[in-house]
Protein backbone atom coordinates (compact mmCIF):
# COMPACT_ATOMS: atom_id res chain seq x y z
CA UNK A 1 0.00 0.00 0.00
CA UNK A 2 2.95 2.30 0.53
CA UNK A 3 3.54 2.78 -3.17
CA UNK A 4 0.38 4.79 -3.72
CA UNK A 5 0.32 6.87 -0.57
CA UNK A 6 0.96 10.35 -1.70
CA UNK A 7 -0.55 9.79 -5.14
CA UNK A 8 -3.54 12.00 -4.66
CA UNK A 9 -4.75 15.53 -4.76
CA UNK A 10 -2.60 16.60 -1.81
CA UNK A 11 0.20 19.11 -2.34
CA UNK A 12 2.55 17.80 0.34
CA UNK A 13 2.66 16.32 3.79
CA UNK A 14 5.02 15.91 6.71
CA UNK A 15 7.50 13.20 5.79
CA UNK A 16 7.91 12.29 9.46
CA UNK A 17 4.32 11.06 9.56
CA UNK A 18 5.02 8.23 7.14
CA UNK A 19 7.11 5.15 7.46
CA UNK A 20 10.79 5.08 6.69
CA UNK A 21 10.04 2.99 3.61
CA UNK A 22 8.47 5.89 1.74
CA UNK A 23 9.13 5.95 -1.97
CA UNK A 24 9.66 8.72 -4.50
CA UNK A 25 6.07 8.16 -5.56
CA UNK A 26 5.08 10.22 -2.59
CA UNK A 27 6.36 13.36 -4.28
CA UNK A 28 3.60 13.98 -6.79
CA UNK A 29 2.92 16.80 -9.19
CA UNK A 30 0.04 18.81 -7.77
CA UNK A 31 -0.66 21.12 -10.70
CA UNK A 32 -4.07 19.53 -11.25
CA UNK A 33 -5.54 20.53 -7.89
CA UNK A 34 -6.99 23.85 -9.03
CA UNK A 35 -8.36 22.21 -12.17
CA UNK A 36 -10.22 19.58 -10.14
CA UNK A 37 -11.58 22.21 -7.78
CA UNK A 38 -12.88 24.45 -10.60
CA UNK A 39 -14.47 21.61 -12.59
CA UNK A 40 -16.17 20.08 -9.55
CA UNK A 41 -17.46 23.48 -8.46
CA UNK A 42 -18.91 24.23 -11.90
CA UNK A 43 -20.60 20.84 -12.05
CA UNK A 44 -21.96 21.38 -8.56
CA UNK A 45 -23.60 24.69 -9.51
CA UNK A 46 -24.97 23.52 -12.87
CA UNK A 47 -26.10 20.16 -11.52
CA UNK A 48 -27.77 21.73 -8.50
CA UNK A 49 -29.78 24.12 -10.68
CA UNK A 50 -30.83 21.52 -13.27
CA UNK A 51 -31.61 18.71 -10.85
CA UNK A 52 -33.27 21.05 -8.36
CA UNK A 53 -35.65 22.16 -11.10
CA UNK A 54 -36.20 18.53 -12.12
CA UNK A 55 -37.09 17.49 -8.58
CA UNK A 56 -39.48 20.42 -8.36
CA UNK A 57 -41.22 19.24 -11.53
CA UNK A 58 -41.45 15.61 -10.44
CA UNK A 59 -42.17 15.88 -6.73
CA UNK A 60 -44.04 19.17 -6.33
CA UNK A 61 -46.80 18.14 -8.76
CA UNK A 62 -47.36 14.48 -7.93
CA UNK A 63 -51.01 14.49 -9.00
CA UNK A 64 -49.93 14.86 -12.61
CA UNK A 65 -47.09 12.35 -12.57
CA UNK A 66 -48.12 9.23 -10.64
CA UNK A 67 -49.77 7.25 -13.43
CA UNK A 68 -46.72 6.47 -15.55
CA UNK A 69 -44.07 3.85 -14.87
CA UNK A 70 -41.64 5.87 -16.98
CA UNK A 71 -42.13 8.83 -14.65
CA UNK A 72 -41.30 6.65 -11.65
CA UNK A 73 -37.98 5.61 -13.16
CA UNK A 74 -37.24 9.20 -14.16
CA UNK A 75 -37.99 10.37 -10.61
CA UNK A 76 -35.52 7.89 -9.16
CA UNK A 77 -32.90 8.80 -11.74
CA UNK A 78 -33.38 12.46 -10.82
CA UNK A 79 -33.03 11.61 -7.12
CA UNK A 80 -29.77 9.73 -7.76
CA UNK A 81 -28.43 12.63 -9.81
CA UNK A 82 -29.37 15.10 -7.10
CA UNK A 83 -27.57 13.02 -4.46
CA UNK A 84 -24.48 12.93 -6.67
CA UNK A 85 -24.76 16.71 -7.03
CA UNK A 86 -24.77 17.07 -3.24
CA UNK A 87 -21.76 14.79 -2.85
CA UNK A 88 -18.75 16.65 -1.49
CA UNK A 89 -16.59 16.67 -4.62
CA UNK A 90 -15.03 20.10 -3.96
CA UNK A 91 -15.01 19.52 -0.21
CA UNK A 92 -13.17 16.23 -0.75
CA UNK A 93 -10.41 17.97 -2.69
CA UNK A 94 -10.31 20.84 -0.20
CA UNK A 95 -10.15 18.37 2.66
CA UNK A 96 -7.05 16.79 1.17
CA UNK A 97 -5.54 20.19 0.40
CA UNK A 98 -5.78 21.04 4.11
CA UNK A 99 -4.30 17.70 5.20
CA UNK A 100 -7.59 16.65 6.83
CA UNK A 101 -7.09 13.00 5.92
CA UNK A 102 -10.04 11.47 7.75
CA UNK A 103 -10.53 7.81 6.78
CA UNK A 104 -14.22 7.90 7.64
CA UNK A 105 -14.83 10.90 5.39
CA UNK A 106 -13.08 9.29 2.43
CA UNK A 107 -14.91 6.00 2.97
CA UNK A 108 -18.31 7.67 3.00
CA UNK A 109 -17.41 9.87 0.04
CA UNK A 110 -16.24 7.00 -2.17
CA UNK A 111 -19.18 4.76 -1.28
CA UNK A 112 -21.70 7.59 -1.68
CA UNK A 113 -20.43 8.40 -5.16
CA UNK A 114 -20.39 4.78 -6.32
CA UNK A 115 -23.82 3.95 -4.89
CA UNK A 116 -25.55 6.82 -6.66
CA UNK A 117 -23.55 6.28 -9.84
CA UNK A 118 -24.76 2.69 -10.10
CA UNK A 119 -28.26 3.78 -9.16
CA UNK A 120 -28.16 6.08 -12.19
CA UNK A 121 -26.82 3.26 -14.35
CA UNK A 122 -29.54 0.84 -13.29
CA UNK A 123 -32.41 3.32 -13.68
CA UNK A 124 -31.16 4.30 -17.12
CA UNK A 125 -31.34 0.60 -17.96
CA UNK A 126 -34.93 0.42 -16.69
CA UNK A 127 -35.90 3.44 -18.78
CA UNK A 128 -34.39 1.94 -21.93
CA UNK A 129 -35.99 -1.47 -21.32
CA UNK A 130 -39.38 0.13 -20.67
CA UNK A 131 -39.22 2.11 -23.89
CA UNK A 132 -38.00 -0.86 -25.91
CA UNK A 133 -40.77 -3.16 -24.69
CA UNK A 134 -43.34 -0.53 -25.64
CA UNK A 135 -41.88 -0.49 -29.14
CA UNK A 136 -41.74 -4.27 -29.55
CA UNK A 137 -45.02 -5.09 -27.81
CA UNK A 138 -47.18 -1.96 -28.15
CA UNK A 139 -50.42 -3.81 -27.40
CA UNK A 140 -49.15 -5.61 -24.30
CA UNK A 141 -48.66 -4.36 -20.75
CA UNK A 142 -45.29 -5.62 -19.55
CA UNK A 143 -44.11 -5.66 -15.96
CA UNK A 144 -41.79 -2.67 -16.39
CA UNK A 145 -44.70 -0.66 -17.78
CA UNK A 146 -46.96 -1.09 -14.74
CA UNK A 147 -46.97 1.48 -11.99
CA UNK A 148 -46.95 -0.84 -8.97
CA UNK A 149 -44.14 -3.09 -10.25
CA UNK A 150 -42.19 0.05 -11.14
CA UNK A 151 -42.44 1.21 -7.51
CA UNK A 152 -41.36 -2.25 -6.31
CA UNK A 153 -38.42 -2.42 -8.74
CA UNK A 154 -37.26 1.04 -7.71
CA UNK A 155 -37.52 0.22 -4.01
CA UNK A 156 -35.69 -3.09 -4.41
CA UNK A 157 -32.95 -1.32 -6.36
CA UNK A 158 -32.35 1.26 -3.62
CA UNK A 159 -32.52 -1.38 -0.87
CA UNK A 160 -30.02 -3.54 -2.75
CA UNK A 161 -27.60 -0.66 -3.26
CA UNK A 162 -27.93 0.61 0.31
CA UNK A 163 -27.44 -2.90 1.71
CA UNK A 164 -24.35 -3.56 -0.39
CA UNK A 165 -22.91 -0.13 0.41
CA UNK A 166 -23.59 -0.51 4.14
CA UNK A 167 -22.05 -3.98 4.23
CA UNK A 168 -19.04 -2.69 2.31
CA UNK A 169 -18.47 0.15 4.78
CA UNK A 170 -18.91 -2.10 7.83
CA UNK A 171 -16.47 -4.69 6.49
CA UNK A 172 -14.04 -1.95 5.60
CA UNK A 173 -14.06 -0.65 9.17
CA UNK A 174 -13.78 -4.14 10.65
CA UNK A 175 -11.02 -5.41 8.38
CA UNK A 176 -9.04 -2.20 8.10
CA UNK A 177 -5.43 -2.53 9.15
CA UNK A 178 -4.59 -0.31 12.12
CA UNK A 179 -1.14 0.33 10.73
CA UNK A 180 -2.68 1.81 7.61
CA UNK A 181 -4.94 4.20 9.50
CA UNK A 182 -1.98 5.65 11.36
CA UNK A 183 -0.66 7.02 8.07
CA UNK A 184 -2.19 10.06 6.36
CA UNK A 185 -4.87 8.85 3.96
CA UNK A 186 -4.83 10.33 0.49
CA UNK A 187 -6.98 8.07 -1.67
CA UNK A 188 -9.71 5.54 -1.12
CA UNK A 189 -7.21 2.78 -1.90
CA UNK A 190 -5.03 3.85 1.02
CA UNK A 191 -7.81 2.65 3.33
CA UNK A 192 -7.64 -0.97 2.21
CA UNK A 193 -5.63 -3.51 4.14
CA UNK A 194 -4.28 -6.65 2.57
CA UNK A 195 -7.24 -8.65 3.85
CA UNK A 196 -9.78 -6.23 2.47
CA UNK A 197 -8.04 -5.79 -0.87
CA UNK A 198 -9.46 -9.04 -2.32
CA UNK A 199 -13.00 -8.18 -1.21
CA UNK A 200 -12.60 -4.71 -2.69
CA UNK A 201 -11.56 -6.15 -6.04
CA UNK A 202 -14.50 -8.55 -6.01
CA UNK A 203 -16.90 -5.69 -5.29
CA UNK A 204 -15.42 -3.64 -8.11
CA UNK A 205 -15.73 -6.61 -10.45
CA UNK A 206 -19.43 -6.98 -9.56
CA UNK A 207 -19.96 -3.28 -10.27
CA UNK A 208 -18.34 -3.68 -13.67
CA UNK A 209 -20.62 -6.65 -14.40
CA UNK A 210 -23.66 -4.48 -13.67
CA UNK A 211 -22.30 -1.77 -15.92
CA UNK A 212 -21.55 -4.17 -18.78
CA UNK A 213 -24.99 -5.76 -18.52
CA UNK A 214 -26.71 -2.39 -18.81
CA UNK A 215 -24.36 -1.25 -21.59
CA UNK A 216 -24.96 -4.39 -23.69
CA UNK A 217 -28.71 -4.05 -23.10
CA UNK A 218 -28.73 -0.42 -24.25
CA UNK A 219 -26.76 -1.23 -27.39
CA UNK A 220 -29.10 -4.14 -28.14
CA UNK A 221 -32.19 -1.98 -27.64
CA UNK A 222 -30.87 0.69 -29.98
CA UNK A 223 -29.77 -1.83 -32.62
CA UNK A 224 -33.09 -3.67 -32.51
CA UNK A 225 -35.06 -0.42 -32.77
CA UNK A 226 -32.95 0.72 -35.73
CA UNK A 227 -33.41 -2.63 -37.47
CA UNK A 228 -37.18 -2.49 -37.00
CA UNK A 229 -37.23 1.01 -38.44
CA UNK A 230 -35.22 0.05 -41.51
CA UNK A 231 -37.45 -2.95 -42.22
CA UNK A 232 -40.59 -0.87 -41.75
CA UNK A 233 -39.27 1.83 -44.08
CA UNK A 234 -38.68 -0.77 -46.77
CA UNK A 235 -42.26 -2.00 -46.55
CA UNK A 236 -44.06 1.34 -46.06
CA UNK A 237 -41.75 4.33 -46.54
CA UNK A 238 -44.38 6.98 -45.74
CA UNK A 239 -46.15 5.26 -42.86
CA UNK A 240 -46.95 7.21 -39.71
CA UNK A 241 -45.71 4.30 -37.60
CA UNK A 242 -42.28 4.79 -39.15
CA UNK A 243 -42.20 8.32 -37.78
CA UNK A 244 -42.90 6.98 -34.30
CA UNK A 245 -40.15 4.38 -34.70
CA UNK A 246 -37.74 7.06 -35.88
CA UNK A 247 -38.57 9.17 -32.84
CA UNK A 248 -38.08 6.18 -30.54
CA UNK A 249 -34.74 5.42 -32.15
CA UNK A 250 -33.65 9.04 -31.70
CA UNK A 251 -34.66 8.96 -28.04
CA UNK A 252 -32.80 5.70 -27.52
CA UNK A 253 -29.73 7.16 -29.21
CA UNK A 254 -29.70 10.08 -26.77
CA UNK A 255 -29.95 7.69 -23.83
CA UNK A 256 -27.16 5.45 -25.14
CA UNK A 257 -24.96 8.45 -25.93
CA UNK A 258 -25.30 9.97 -22.45
CA UNK A 259 -24.61 6.57 -20.89
CA UNK A 260 -21.51 5.92 -22.99
CA UNK A 261 -20.07 9.41 -22.62
CA UNK A 262 -20.46 9.43 -18.84
CA UNK A 263 -19.77 5.87 -17.73
CA UNK A 264 -17.68 4.05 -20.34
CA UNK A 265 -14.45 6.07 -19.77
CA UNK A 266 -14.67 5.61 -16.00
CA UNK A 267 -14.99 1.84 -16.23
CA UNK A 268 -12.24 1.57 -18.83
CA UNK A 269 -9.91 3.33 -16.40
CA UNK A 270 -11.28 1.88 -13.18
CA UNK A 271 -10.39 -1.80 -13.59
CA UNK A 272 -6.70 -1.19 -14.46
CA UNK A 273 -6.52 1.22 -11.52
CA UNK A 274 -7.99 -1.29 -9.07
CA UNK A 275 -5.66 -4.11 -10.09
CA UNK A 276 -2.50 -2.15 -10.95
CA UNK A 277 -2.56 0.86 -8.60
CA UNK A 278 0.26 -0.53 -6.44
CA UNK A 279 2.65 -0.58 -9.40
CA UNK A 280 5.12 2.27 -8.93
CA UNK A 281 5.55 3.00 -12.65
CA UNK A 282 1.80 3.24 -13.31
CA UNK A 283 0.33 4.53 -10.05
CA UNK A 284 0.42 8.26 -10.78
CA UNK A 285 -0.77 7.93 -14.40
CA UNK A 286 -3.61 5.61 -13.41
CA UNK A 287 -4.64 7.86 -10.55
CA UNK A 288 -5.00 11.01 -12.62
CA UNK A 289 -6.64 9.05 -15.42
CA UNK A 290 -9.17 7.77 -12.90
CA UNK A 291 -9.74 11.26 -11.50
CA UNK A 292 -10.41 12.63 -14.98
CA UNK A 293 -12.88 9.85 -15.76
CA UNK A 294 -14.64 10.48 -12.44
CA UNK A 295 -15.17 14.06 -13.59
CA UNK A 296 -16.59 12.77 -16.88
CA UNK A 297 -18.87 10.34 -15.04
CA UNK A 298 -20.13 13.16 -12.84
CA UNK A 299 -21.21 15.01 -15.98
CA UNK A 300 -24.30 12.79 -16.05
CA UNK A 301 -25.88 15.16 -13.51
CA UNK A 302 -25.71 17.84 -16.20
CA UNK A 303 -26.61 15.63 -19.18
CA UNK A 304 -29.45 13.60 -17.69
CA UNK A 305 -31.91 16.53 -17.99
CA UNK A 306 -31.79 15.74 -21.73
CA UNK A 307 -33.29 12.37 -20.87
CA UNK A 308 -35.99 13.98 -18.74
CA UNK A 309 -36.79 16.39 -21.55
CA UNK A 310 -37.10 13.65 -24.17
CA UNK A 311 -38.94 10.99 -22.19
CA UNK A 312 -41.24 13.15 -20.03
CA UNK A 313 -44.08 15.28 -21.40
CA UNK A 314 -44.60 16.79 -17.95
CA UNK A 315 -41.00 18.01 -17.91
CA UNK A 316 -41.45 19.65 -21.30
CA UNK A 317 -44.73 21.15 -20.15
CA UNK A 318 -43.02 22.85 -17.22
CA UNK A 319 -40.59 24.44 -19.65
CA UNK A 320 -43.54 25.85 -21.61
CA UNK A 321 -42.68 23.87 -24.74
CA UNK A 322 -46.00 22.02 -24.85
CA UNK A 323 -47.89 25.28 -25.33
CA UNK A 324 -45.32 26.34 -27.90
CA UNK A 325 -45.83 23.15 -29.88
CA UNK A 326 -49.59 23.64 -29.76
CA UNK A 327 -49.40 27.21 -30.99
CA UNK A 328 -47.11 26.20 -33.82
CA UNK A 329 -49.30 23.32 -34.85
CA UNK A 330 -52.57 25.28 -34.95
CA UNK A 331 -51.57 27.65 -37.75
CA UNK A 332 -50.31 24.68 -39.73
CA UNK A 333 -53.61 22.90 -39.32
CA UNK A 334 -55.50 26.07 -40.12
CA UNK A 335 -53.34 26.56 -43.20
CA UNK A 336 -54.01 23.01 -44.30
CA UNK A 337 -57.74 23.52 -43.74
CA UNK A 338 -57.75 26.74 -45.73
CA UNK A 339 -55.79 25.10 -48.51
CA UNK A 340 -58.28 22.25 -48.64
CA UNK A 341 -61.17 24.72 -48.83
CA UNK A 342 -59.45 26.61 -51.64
CA UNK A 343 -58.82 23.39 -53.54
CA UNK A 344 -62.48 22.37 -53.20
CA UNK A 345 -63.60 25.83 -54.37
CA UNK A 346 -61.32 25.62 -57.40
CA UNK A 347 -62.68 22.19 -58.27
CA UNK A 348 -66.26 23.48 -57.91
CA UNK A 349 -65.55 26.43 -60.22
CA UNK A 350 -63.88 24.13 -62.72
CA UNK A 351 -66.88 21.79 -62.71
CA UNK A 352 -69.27 24.71 -63.15
CA UNK A 353 -67.20 25.98 -66.08
CA UNK A 354 -67.32 22.55 -67.72
CA UNK A 355 -71.12 22.43 -67.27
CA UNK A 356 -71.51 25.87 -68.89
CA UNK A 357 -69.33 24.87 -71.82
CA UNK A 358 -71.33 21.65 -72.25
CA UNK A 359 -74.63 23.56 -72.27
CA UNK A 360 -73.25 26.07 -74.78
CA UNK A 361 -72.14 23.33 -77.13
CA UNK A 362 -75.52 21.60 -76.91
CA UNK A 363 -77.36 24.85 -77.70
CA UNK A 364 -75.08 25.52 -80.66
CA UNK A 365 -75.65 22.04 -82.05
CA UNK A 366 -79.42 22.44 -81.59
Amino acid sequence: MGDLRGVGVTPSFNQSSVSNNSTPCEQVDTSGHVFFMVIYSLMFVVGLILNGFTLKVYFCRPQQLTTSSMTIYLKNLAAADFLITLSPHPNHVLCQQLHLHTPGLLQLWCCHILMNMYASIMFMGYIAANRYLKIVYPSRTHILGKVRPAHIISTVTWVFLLTMTGAYIILLFLMQNKATTSVPTRTCEDLYSGQFSLFHKMAQFCCVVIFLFVLVSLVFFYYSTSRRLSLAQQRQPASSSNKKLAKSRRNMLVLVSVFCVCFVPYHLARLPYVFLWSQYSLSQVLFYLKELTIIVSALNVCLDPLIYFIFSKAFRAQLGLTKLFRTTQVPMNEGNHEGEQQRQADECCHNQQEDIEAESSSVASG
